[in-house]
């Protein structure tokens, strides 16, 4: 069983949801990735969502566009990403990590390459964005050797063949967009998840996470009552982009933000 199966199994058993914050490895330096992924777990991160920088990120708002550009300027690189976690894992060999980002750098590196170096550094789950089922089997099949969970996304728009062809290649979860659109889009319909959820319910036992729109607490506890995760993304990278001038400040005010968000959801159910 992978770490994030574990996870998931076990915040089933406690009737919880997983907290998943996403940032950008590498921003807005380096050496604050560590200490900010030990903050969000201590803020109550189940799992943790590392944006790989890259130069062209299409599926993203102007937000997490500006992020990868503040980490690209200090020459961050996939390898770097993997070396972030690596460390991190020097002390935290319970919680999951997620590399997510774009294609292109691992095919650079290489599927072997890459899948052997992220999987000695303790990466449980890879979401590639710009990654369809139908090209995937490759990168799926090589993850999977190495016990690293492919995580897929799917839209409002996802018809239940999609679905299926989505669950029969992803291991981990499912990453739902409940917003048309890029990253840090417009404000969530709850009702319209919620039924789109109880669709892909009926085709896949997958654990179902809900991102993209999630701005506040109050969207998280709402989520938070049917969704098996709430992601967060956004907001806290924008704090981050707030912050970027005093580093040192970050861990500190990420941990603050997160905080808020799990104590809304532990309050909704």
């Amino acid at each position: 069983m992978s770490r994030i199966a574990a996870c998931f199994l076990g915040l089933a058993e406690a009737g919880r949801q997983a907290l998943i914050p996403f940032v950008t490895a590498g921003d807005p330096e380096p050496g604050v990735t560590v200490e900010l992924m030990h903050a969000m777990v201590g803020a109550g991160a189940d799992i943790i969502e590392l944006g790989v920088p890259f130069s062209d990120p299409m599926a993203d708002g102007p937000v997490i566009q500006r992020a990868s550009e503040r980490a690209l300027a200090h020459n961050v690189t996939l390898h770097d990403v993997i070396d972030m976690v690596k460390r991190f894992r020097q002390s935290n060999a319970q919680t999951p990590v997620v590399l997510m980002g774009y294609l292109n750098p691992v095919e650079a590196m290489g599927y072997e390459a890459f899948a052997d170096s992220a999987a000695k550094a303790g990466v449980d789950g890879v979401l590639t964005v710009d990654l369809p089922p139908e090209e995937g089997a490759e990168l799926v099949s090589t993850l999977k050797e190495r016990n690293i969970d492919t995580i897929f996304l799917l839209a409002p728009t996802s018809n239940a063949e999609r679905i299926k062809r989505i669950d029969a290649m992803a291991s981990g979860f499912i990453y739902y967009v409940s917003l048309k659109g890029v990253t840090g889009a417009s404000n969530l319909d709850i009702e319209a998840v919620s039924a789109k959820l109880a669709e892909i319910r009926s085709i896949s036992r997958l654990p179902l996470g809900v991102g993209f729109g999630v701005k506040a607490p109050t969207d998280a506890a709402n989520l938070a009552s049917i969704a098996d995760a709430v992601i967060v993304g956004s907001t806290l990278v924008k704090i981050v982009e707030e912050n970027a001038a005093e580093p040192a400040k970050i861990p500190g005010m990420i941990g603050e933000a997160l905080s808020a968000f799990r104590r809304a959801m532990e309050n909704a159910v």
